[in-house]
């Protein structure tokens, strides 16, 4: 099967590089790639794309050989592996907060003998190529990944005992989500800096990556901070930042 740049990067203690994918745009998978990015995070929480769309992207990421994480709508275990089967190579759940969601999620998620997915065999993962079934799942384990999102003050509590969790691959800080939920958690709650270092110290405790969005200002802080999953750009940011610069140009060509 398809070896993951994301798992190999972070084997190697290096950067992860990830951008942002939400709409249905084939040719920003070989830009991406061709760019130098290791990992795309197709959004399918706040975007829709039907299922036949998702997986004629997915056949492109293998064509360019770059990772795809993808942000899933549901947490119904067939649904989450049957992503996996069309070729995403890691998945990625928002808003886990304890452990017994994240257990769940890993035994989804995993096959033996670290979780209990059902095994196919026969989807764009393994080439369709019907392989043997003890090297199959020992190489899914291997080469896809499980990120969840601490996206609460609960889960930023529980985030030592998450990242504990065999099959747990990464911790993924949601600082918008989690941002609005200290604002209103009261005078005494932890600022969303306090609640940063509490998921990178969780997180290098047991050994698992951690990331977040980052704009260019807070790159260099949360590498500093351990960071390796660091999604910088994407697809909404690109679109905004061209027509902005397109229209700058008539502005000019108005006032002369």
């Amino acid at each position: 099967m398809r070896r993951s740049r994301t798992r190999a990067k972070l084997a190697n203690n290096e950067i992860v590089r990830i951008c942002g994918l939400g709409h249905f745009i084939p040719a920003f998978i070989r830009h991406a790639a061709h760019f130098g990015f290791d990992c795309i995070w197709l959004d399918l929480e706040h975007r829709n794309m039907g299922d036949r769309e998702v997986q004629s992207l997915l056949a492109l990421f293998h064509l360019y050989d770059i990772d795809c994480m993808l942000r899933a709508p549901t947490t119904e275990k067939t649904k989450l592996y049957r992503y996996l089967e069309d070729g995403a190579t890691g998945l990625m759940i928002p808003h886990v907060s304890t452990v017994a969601q994240a257990t769940e999620l890993v035994q989804a998620v995993k096959f033996p003998p670290i979780g209990n997915r059902g095994i196919d065999a026969a989807g764009l993962d393994c080439d369709f190529s019907l392989p043997d079934h003890l090297e199959y799942i020992k190489e899914v384990n291997q080469e896809t990944f499980l990120i969840v999102q601490i996206e609460t003050p609960e889960a930023v509590e529980n985030a030592d005992a998450i990242a504990a969790i065999e099959g747990i691959d990464g911790i993924f800080l949601g600082p918008g989500d989690l941002g609005i939920r200290l604002a209103h958690a009261g005078p005494d709650a932890m600022t969303l800096e306090e609640a940063t270092k509490k998921v990178a110290a969780a997180a290098a405790a047991h050994g698992k990556a951690w990331g977040r969005p980052a704009g260019t200002e807070l790159l260099g802080e949360l590498h500093g901070q351990g960071a390796r999953l660091l999604a910088h750009g994407g697809d909404f940011g690109a679109v905004l930042t061209h027509l902005q610069e397109c229209v700058s140009h008539f502005e000019d060509l108005e006032s002369e």
